[in-house]
């Protein structure tokens, strides 16, 4: 059963979905696509990554083709196929997989595993938390330090794990917020800078900053509305401040959420942090109001879910402007 683009139909499914994530996460006994995903990335990296420069970026190039064009054919066959057998175990096929794609109760705990041992003033326990969801080193961290990686993680993520697979989801479906997640966890495995995948990674890199340029920007206007009517915030100036900030993060679309969190909380992201022992300076995002600690973690979450709900309420309002044009 195939749902149209942008209908309501589709928009009920997401939400129906968004609600099965929030309610359940991921179950550890149920198989998750991005596993599948990373392993098939992980063969062809071994296979392919080698030889010369041009040769492995133009391998990296068929690499972030084939597997989010790969992942893609098989959600849509194997939904194509069970709609042959029964349209009704179709469409529950297709909740399930979009339900997999998003991230939103598995966000709001891994941020809360750092703020609970926190509360307790249990650095280590703390550090060892956050150090389980970002790259940095976290084994000197205070709660200042602590907090902010929480929260830099919860605004981030709130795009990758949420708002663009739901962006995606809702223009095509379970099939296109797999090869979104497919995109994303190619980024993920190869798209960073290295000696071994500063080529090979390159085009995966690339496309995973155009499919989340949209949804970023989209995440930042949503999370300041949401701030404006319900969630609460330091809104005032924020967002003129967040068209002016978010550009100097490494990342064109990182910067978007982070800058915005920022400012409605009253604090400031970014700053030096240490990968292996080595400093790495990013750029300030926000204004030190308030000192970090550990109540922003649990308010970021509420920004976070500001976020998603306000990119699914301005994604109904285009459907149904859509409807009204046709």
């Amino acid at each position: 059963m195939t749902l149209d683009p942008l209908s309501w139909e589709l928009l009920a499914l997401v939400g129906v979905a968004l609600a099965i994530d929030l309610a359940l996460g991921d179950p550890a006994w149920l198989p998750h696509p991005v596993v599948g995903i990373g392993r098939a990335i992980a063969r062809l990296e071994r296979a392919w990554n080698h030889g010369r420069a041009e040769a492995r970026r133009r391998r990296g190039l068929w690499l972030a083709v084939a597997v989010p064009a790969g992942t893609w054919a098989l959600a849509w066959g194997l939904l194509t196929m069970l709609a042959w057998l029964s349209p009704a175990l179709s469409l529950a096929a297709e909740l399930v997989m979009l339900a997999t794609a998003f991230a939103t109760r598995g966000l709001a705990q891994a941020a809360r595993a750092v703020a609970e041992p926190l509360r307790q003033g249990d650095l280590p326990a703390a550090r060892r938390a956050l150090g389980g969801i970002v790259g940095r080193d976290t084994d000197t961290l205070d709660e200042a330090g602590l907090s902010r990686g929480a929260v830099e993680t919860v605004a981030e993520n709130t795009v990758d794990g949420i708002t663009a697979p739901l962006c995606w989801a809702l223009i095509g479906g379970a099939p296109l917020a797999l090869a979104y997640k497919a995109v994303n966890t190619l980024d993920s495995m190869v798209g960073y800078r290295s000696p071994r995948y500063e080529d090979f990674g390159r085009a995966s890199a690339r496309l995973d900053d155009a499919v989340n340029w949209v949804p970023a920007r989209l995440t930042a206007l949503a999370m300041w509305l949401a701030a404006r009517l319900v969630v609460g915030g330091r809104t005032q100036g924020a967002m003129a401040a967040t068209r002016r900030e978010a550009p100097r993060h490494p990342s064109p679309n990182a910067g978007w959420p982070e800058a915005m969190v920022a400012h409605l909380l009253g604090v400031q992201l970014g700053g030096l942090n240490h990968y292996d022992g080595r400093p790495s300076h990013r750029a300030v995002l926000g204004r030190a109001l308030e000192p970090l600690s550990v109540s922003h973690i649990e308010r970021a979450i509420h920004h976070m879910h500001g976020g998603w709900i306000g990119v699914l309420a301005l994604l109904a309002s285009l459907v149904l402007l859509r409807e009204w044009l046709a």
